[in-house]
């Protein structure tokens, strides 16, 4: 990987705030976006759509992983991430995949290794001349092992569910706190137990728990950070 198309990674938990932070690092710096957890939310809505169950379709599930359509902006058009829009197919399922049950199913869909090993590539097909910030869960380990910088950004589950709620409130979406909890610290236990790539922070990256941070305090060390490692 050369200095002209760095890769910075933003791993950790659900509602860890990675995704907001990765969003708003990838605008400042000029670089591409990925956001990985979104290639396995549309991957499990479009399993659940086909008719196919985690653990009984792991062949079939990691079929469509190499064939499904996942696009970031609309349709036909070559951008590579147009905030907030994701498409399976010609279908908009920007909010579709934002759900818990997505989330749920997402998790599920990530267990399977099979599914892993064929996103692998369309994962690392994201980087591009003008760099990457890749949020997810093994962007350090697996994915972008080289990475310039990697960060692994974490908070209390109590912290994390509280955060989620307010997210989906603001979005429309209802939701539940204590369910939110719940469901919080069983995909904890997958995402961490799993035998593919399981969740942990990479041997050389930082460790920034946001329990008490606000956004603004852990975009402002990050942005440090990665100024630090790049040069900027």
């Amino acid at each position: 990987m050369s200095n002209a198309s760095p890769v910075i990674t933003i791993d950790g938990p659900s509602g860890s705030g990675k995704g907001t932070i990765a969003s708003r690092l990838a605008k400042l710096l000029g670089f591409t976006l990925l956001d990985s957890g979104a290639l396995y939310r549309v991957l499990g809505l479009a399993a659940e759509r086909g008719g196919l169950a985690p653990g009984s379709d792991n062949e079939a599930i990691a079929a469509l992983a190499r064939t499904v359509e996942i696009g970031f902006g609309q349709p036909n058009v070559d951008s590579p991430w147009v905030e907030g829009s994701v498409w399976l197919g010609s279908d908009d399922v920007s909010l579709a995949i934002r759900t818990d049950e997505a989330g749920a199913m997402a998790s599920q869909v990530a267990a399977i290794p099979a599914v892993r090993a064929a996103l692998l590539q369309r994962q690392r097909d994201f980087l591009g001349e003008n760099g990457l910030v890749a949020d997810g869960r093994d962007m350090g380990t697996t994915v972008f092992p080289d990475a310039a910088l990697k960060v692994f950004l974490t908070a209390s589950v109590e912290a994390r569910a509280d955060r989620r709620y307010k997210q989906l409130i603001g979005k429309g979406i209802d939701a539940i706190l204590p369910a939110l909890l719940g469901e919080l610290k069983e995909r904890d236990a997958r995402d961490t137990q799993r035998s593919a790539s399981p969740m942990k922070p990479a041997l050389d990256a930082i460790i920034i728990d946001s329990t008490v941070m606000s956004i603004e305090q852990v975009m402002a060390q990050i942005t440090d950070l990665a100024r630090e490692k790049l040069n900027r």
